[in-house]
């Protein structure tokens, strides 16, 4: 069954990561859906840069982190935190396109 990432995940995020760089986290509260998506290796380099727009030379860091039943993306801004044209200074409204990314559960 497939169902929309925002749906699996108990806590779905994002933040600037200092001014040059956002950060989504992904945490679930299920270690069967974690696992199944961690496994299936839908969250890659290729699948953040098609998402966001950007290159995948951008994308700084993915991490899987069992302990906290948890991922997290780092990717470079095209334009730094606070400076003219930037649209989401704290960098909370940029995991709107990870939300809906179908997964299998």
């Amino acid at each position: 069954m497939k169902k929309r990432l925002y749906e699996c995940a108990k806590v779905l995020r994002s933040k600037n990561s200092g001014p040059f760089e956002i950060t989504l986290d992904c945490l679930f509260d299920d270690e069967q859906i974690y696992r199944k998506i961690k496994e299936s290796g839908i969250i890659n380099r290729a699948l953040v840069a098609e998402l966001y727009h950007i290159p995948e030379d951008l994308i700084t860091n993915i991490v899987f982190f069992d302990p906290a039943l948890g991922f997290k993306i780092t990717f470079a801004r095209r334009i730094s935190s606070g400076t003219s044209f930037d649209r989401d200074v704290y960098g909370a409204q940029q995991h709107a396109p990870l939300m809906e990314l179908l997964v299998e559960v």
